[in-house]
């Protein structure tokens, strides 16, 4: 049953980060119970456990509907990141192991012809540097950050076309990583928080004219 409930969450979750379930959308049990095979009560808990990591609201007698975006709290998460990171990339400096920042050469390419695609591994990437920190807690929030930037991503940018969005970002990764294998902290740090900023005016800008934003 465990399991069952697991799926269910991972599911619904995963569909709300990925936008295919948008913004300000209705759900309801009985259509997931459906959808999934299952009863109401994994439903159910998924909801709960949704609620709680503030991905959906329950409206009285109304039910269930995914959370909108608000730019208040987008500019929130994204200056949130901003202090995560930078202390994150200051302490791998010195702490990763020489193959640990040699292994970064794996995200030095990606594709960048998919906002999908490329907005899966701009989330690893960063996983990553919080990873190479050696502190758990820092490493998981990091995971949780960055699970809703990519659902920003996919809120404001998809009518971007890819390519040229993400040339930029890509250079800028690698320039982070030359920094960390030079073992430059306060570098590196310059580097994301430019690399952050730019993200955070592209991203806040979009909000701003999307209908689906609350």
């Amino acid at each position: 049953m465990n399991l069952v409930r697991n799926r269910v969450y991972e599911m619904v979750r995963r569909d709300i980060l990925s936008c295919a379930i948008v913004p300000g959308a209705e759900l309801r049990e009985a259509d997931l119970a459906e959808r999934f095979g299952v009863s109401k009560s994994p439903v159910r808990d998924a909801m709960q456990k949704l609620e709680l990591e503030g991905l959906i609201v329950i409206e009285p007698r109304r039910g269930h509907r995914v959370r909108q975006v608000s730019v208040s709290d987008a500019a929130d998460m994204l200056e949130l990141r901003l202090i995560l990171e930078t202390a994150g990339v200051r302490k791998a400096a010195v702490v990763a192991s020489d193959e640990e920042l040699a292994g970064l050469d794996m995200f030095r390419d990606a594709d960048t012809a998919s906002i999908p695609l490329f907005t899966e591994y701009n989330r690893r990437f960063h996983h990553h540097l919080a990873s190479l920190s050696r502190n758990r807690r820092l490493a998981e929030e990091m995971g949780r950050v960055m699970d809703l930037y990519e659902r920003l991503c996919m809120v404001s940018l998809s009518a971007v076309v890819a390519h040229d969005q993400n040339e930029g970002p890509l250079r800028e990764h690698n320039d982070i990583i030359d920094a960390l294998q030079a073992r430059n902290g306060n570098a590196a740090a310059r580097m994301l928080k430019r690399h952050i900023g730019r993200s955070q005016g592209q991203i806040l800008r979009a909000l701003e004219s999307r209908p689906v934003v609350a």
